[in-house]
């Protein structure tokens, strides 16, 4: 579990409702016992979005059949954050990304939750939403 503590009040966050947003001065972040870096935001108060995010095993498979999909070379950089029209997806790629992640992970996804797929984590994140659920 990720923990986000502020150092503008005495807030400390340890579980946060989905997409809700906190106005902060700083921020740290822990994740599993590693702490990271504190990140301090210049223009107080700063909006900022606690989302919980899939795991990085569910990024990778992600990324590898989006890669297969588009034909990119293993060393492609293929991250997260990287949106599909962006790697040269087109409308058709995406549907046939979708239907190599069903299978890889013997999901089912609605047509609606397929057009609100932009990135890899978006396609990773509603992975595990479709997982936990069965």
């Amino acid at each position: 579990m990720a923990s986000i503590a502020a150092s503008s009040s005495s807030t400390f966050i340890s579980s946060h409702k989905p997409n809700q947003a906190f106005n902060f001065k700083a921020v740290s972040l822990a994740v599993n016992g590693k702490s990271f870096q504190s990140l301090t935001l210049r223009s107080a108060p700063s909006r900022f979005r606690v989302r919980c995010a899939a795991t990085p095993e569910t990024v990778d498979k992600v990324c590898s059949i989006v890669r297969k999909q588009l034909a990119l070379p293993e060393t492609s950089e293929v991250t997260g954050e990287s949106k599909f029209a962006l790697l040269g997806a087109d409308s058709l790629d995406t549907v046939e990304i979708v239907m190599g992640l069903e299978e890889e992970f013997g999901i089912s996804v609605e047509e609606e939750s397929a057009q609100t797929i932009a990135t890899v984590q978006d396609a990773a994140d509603l992975i595990e939403k479709l997982i936990s659920k069965n």
